[in-house]
């Protein structure tokens, strides 16, 4: 969208028809709300953006069908020329006209029609251009048929739609709906407009609305419909006394037949233009900002950089904002639509009492009460007051508004050097989603660097780690899973018209995704589900649709409405990193690997609940495989989703683990004191998870996890290496194992019956010889507290430990540690095994075997981080790094 600039907010309201309580569609559900339907189909209307145009910003629904719309508004409009009395000059005419058409043919080019054109919808900017306004109302009402008023002004009204009936929808006389009208019918109201501008008068002002619909239509059986109206309008003299070419161009617009009524398109390029069309150039559509063009060249950036810390207190730098950005920190300031609209006395309450009718019949009928005039379309617009917004953000500076972006190399500051937004990052997420100043200064930095993408797509990633406006979450998650090229013609090829097997399945499937949220469960919203899921099943043969993929596509359709591409390119990156080979024909082996290490990483981070877990039953396959197959979207509703996935997106392929983890955690009283029976209600019907304490969590699990012990075999193949995880800033245990190159240390797959007789996961040499860096300092990891954080403890027998072992392991010899029936002895050894209690524990031995049972042991009496080396210590013995200790004297 473009900036504000002299521009207003306008808010305008009207209610959709209400349907029958009692009547349910063909599928058995009860019938979408019109106000739904409305809200669906207005989104496409935020993307019409043209200089002749109002941008739409928003739409709300409130009670009763109630739906109030939010547009870029001025106050001056054609209709103050007409209180002057006079007429307006030729020249002054044809500029006006020219610039009306120019905003009709891109309508056109959309597959719009204003139909509501009139004096007072054809609004003037601070220069005098054309801008205008309610052209999406036709659109979004279904050509008017979810409304119970009609949708334009009688005068101005094409007799074409007269004759349709369009004033009588509810008439049980018309069966058919009447035919959408076409452009040609603004082309008349266009008409009727410049006869009075050049008449400088309204036309048909004075007669009855019945009287004026049958002069319109009478109008047919003139030769010269311009004279016809200047001789009624007793301004004939006037008319004759203009310019040839301005008549000729009444003439053409005042065509009564259709077929011979030129089109916006046409009458632009007409002859009668030849002195204003060479005043104008040809609009260009902004680059989007994923597509093949490069971005960087299209930036609107000062000349001199240095120009950004000369700035004017009194420039207002909120006006060259986007208009969306600003509705947007204007309902965070406090701004609320029907609170305006109420104190401008377009929302009136009527007590109930009023509303009753004074008796009813036996069969329903009522008497006593005429039509509720409010159910009408009020045509009023209140501007919306910026005062309260512009106060809250009078503090922040004008280099806020112009961010410099360091280089990739070194940290990015906190956005501001303010105090007061250092505090604010301190705060919890949602507090700092509502926070206007902080808004301000996180939509106006991502927007900088989301602009620059990809060519600064680590400090987007970077930013993101601190949290993501939500404004810009959808180009953000995008910039994220690194979308890159032209998506739109790539989407534009796949076809998504033939039908398929699985569209029986995905038809089941979207009326029940997500249907609390309104614009997902309308039918524009349903018909964008279907096309955005076929076409990732039509493109991806190899794979199949398994439910779960609908709850997986809706949060990037949410975030990318109106660019289907782009939440079809989101969604085909997102699978493959997090839901490789997921949806294979026959998945079960990788569902099972999946789970068996999320069994593991349980039975790693939380033994106790592990423990009690198995003795009951309770194995994730009751529950957490809709958990993972749809990446918690179906057990979470979006606005949680939103959170969640935010870190999800700056973590690897294992993270999902740490969140499954965390969930449990959460959980932990009410499992560790419930039975199987009790656990399976639960998870039924989940308790409330606080989502910000679930993603605080899954980091921390995340830091104390070892990459290699998440290692699937059937996890996605080696890519290059890349910056993808927690790590830089967070720990050490960070960057995906899938990423690291294969060596002989690497750890070695695992048939899948062995992997779930093991409790404790695998942690590969290499991931061992990294954490203790035995290669450099030869000692064990340690914390700021100087105690080891990493620990190998060697359970060979004495004599084996000391022929060899690896530098700073303990000797702990299985014989001693335990009891037969797996009870901790009471001895220096386990003496030792407490005191490294809570740090990674990684056992070793010859045989794996061996080293499992020790490990389980030790996860039986609830030691935390147990892993155990793959392929013990006989994968060392190659590297020269074992130590044989010196003898003692």
């Amino acid at each position: 969208m473009g900036p504000l600039r002299d521009a207003q907010l306008g808010a305008f309201t009207f209610f959709a028809s209400a349907l029958p309580h009692d009547v349910c569609g063909s599928n058995g559900l009860p019938l979408t709300p019109n106000s739904i339907k409305i809200l669906g189909r207005f989104q496409i209307l935020k993307t019409v953006i043209h200089p002749r145009l109002c941008h739409y910003v928003d739409i709300s629904r409130g009670k009763h069908e109630r739906l109030i719309v939010v547009a870029e508004h001025y106050e001056s409009n054609l209709s103050d020329f007409q209180k002057q009395g006079k007429a307006v000059s030729p020249e002054k005419v044809l500029r006006i006209a020219y610039e009306v058409l120019e905003g009709l043919e891109f309508m056109n080019k959309h597959g719009l029609v204003h139909r509501a054109l009139g004096a007072h919808n054809v609004l003037m900017d601070c220069k005098g251009n054309v801008k205008l306004a309610k052209f999406g109302l036709y659109h979004m009402t279904d050509h008017g048929a979810d409304v119970d008023f009609p949708i334009g002004y009688p005068s101005y009204l094409a007799p074409e739609v007269i004759a349709q009936g369009c004033f009588h929808p509810s008439d049980s006389s018309h069966d058919e709906a009447p035919l959408p009208s076409g452009p040609k019918t603004d082309v008349w109201s266009l008409g009727v407009l410049l006869f009075e501008l050049c008449a400088g008068r309204r036309l048909l002002q004075n007669i009855d609305l019945s009287d004026r619909l049958k002069f319109i239509l009478n109008l047919g059986c003139m030769d010269d419909i311009v004279t016809v109206l200047a001789e009624e309008h007793g301004c004939l003299d006037t008319i004759k006394e203009l310019p040839p070419n301005v008549l000729e161009l009444l003439r053409k617009c005042l065509t009564f037949l259709p077929p011979k009524r030129l089109t916006p398109a046409e009458l632009l390029r007409d002859p009668v233009f030849s002195s204003v069309s060479c005043l104008y150039t040809p609009f260009l559509k902004p680059v989007s900002l994923f597509s093949s063009s490069l971005r960087c060249a299209h930036l609107e950036l000062p000349d001199d950089i240095n120009d950004l810390c000369k700035v004017d207190d009194d420039e207002d730098y909120l006006s060259e904002r986007a208009i969306n950005e600003v509705y947007h920190l204007w309902c965070l300031a406090g701004g609320d639509l029907e609170k305006e609209l109420i104190n401008k006395d377009i929302i009136q309450s009527k007590p109930p009492i009023c509303t009753l009718p004074n008796f009813v019949l036996e069969d329903g009928e009522s008497f006593g009460q005429g039509r509720d005039r409010s159910f009408l379309l009020d045509d009023t617009t209140v501007t919306l007051s910026l005062c309260q917004l512009r106060n809250r953000l009078r503090d922040v500076s004008g280099e806020a508004y112009y961010p410099l972006l360091e280089d990739e190399q070194s940290s990015l500051p906190q956005s501001n050097s303010s105090n007061e937004l250092s505090a604010t990052v301190t705060l919890p997420l949602i507090i700092r989603e509502r926070d206007t100043e902080y808004q301000l200064n996180r939509i106006v930095l991502f927007d900088r660097l989301l602009k620059a993408y990809p060519y600064k797509k680590n400090l987007v990633w970077k930013e993101a780690r601190v949290d993501i406006p939500p404004l810009v979450r959808g180009l953000t998650w995008a910039a994220l899973l690194g979308i890159e090229g032209d998506i739109q013609s790539k989407y534009e090829s796949i076809d998504k018209d033939t039908p398929i097997p699985t569209d029986r399945q995905i038809e089941v499937d979207i009326p029940r995704c997500h249907q609390y949220d309104e614009l997902l469960s309308s039918p524009q919203g349903h018909v964008k589900f279907r096309r955005v899921l076929k076409a990732w099943v039509v493109s991806h043969p190899d794979l199949v649709y398994w439910q779960g993929l609908d709850s997986l596509c809706a949060p990037f359709l949410y975030l990318n409405f109106n660019n289907e591409a782009l939440a079809y390119a989101c969604m085909s990156a997102f699978i493959p990193k997090y839901l490789y080979n997921f949806f294979l024909k026959d998945n079960s082996h990788v569902i099972q690997e999946y789970l068996t290490v999320f069994s593991q990483m349980i039975a790693f981070h939380d033994p106790e609940l592990s423990n009690h877990l198995n003795e009951i039953g309770f194995i994730p396959d009751l529950y957490a495989i809709p958990w993972f197959l749809t990446m918690f979207t179906h057990v979470f509703p979006l606005h949680k989703i939103f959170h969640l996935w935010d870190t999800l997106l700056l973590g690897n392929s294992s993270f999902p683990f740490c969140i499954g983890v965390a969930i449990l955690q959460q959980l932990r009283d009410r499992l560790l004191a419930n039975g199987f029976n009790e656990c399976i209600l639960l998870f039924s019907d989940l308790p409330e998870i606080d989502i910000e304490r679930c993603v605080r969590e899954s980091i921390s699990l995340f830091c104390w996890t070892p990459k290699s012990t998440t290692y699937r075999q059937h996890a996605q193949p080696p890519r290059a290496p890349a910056e993808n995880g927690f790590g830089k800033t967070a720990t050490y245990y960070s960057s995906e194992y899938q990423d690291t190159p294969k060596t002989d240390l690497s750890r070695e797959p695992l048939a899948l019956s062995d992997l779930k007789a093991e409790v404790s996961p695998r942690i590969s040499a290499d991931d061992l010889i990294d954490l203790c860096e035995l290669s450099s300092a030869g000692l064990a990891k340690r914390t700021r507290a100087g105690k080891p954080k990493i620990i190998a403890v060697d359970i060979r027998p004495v004599e084996d430990f000391n022929r060899g072992h690896i530098t700073g392991s303990v000797s702990v010899p299985f014989s001693t540690a335990f009891s037969p029936d797996g009870e901790l002895l009471q001895c220096p050894t386990s003496g030792i095994l407490h005191n490294y209690k809570g740090r990674v524990i990684v056992v070793i031995s010859h045989a794996m075997k061996t080293a499992a049972t020790f490990a389980a042991h030790l996860v039986k009496v609830a030691f935390p981080r147990v892993c155990i080396l793959d392929g013990g210590i006989n994968k060392l013995k190659p590297t020269g790094l074992l130590t044989v200790p010196s003898p003692q004297i």
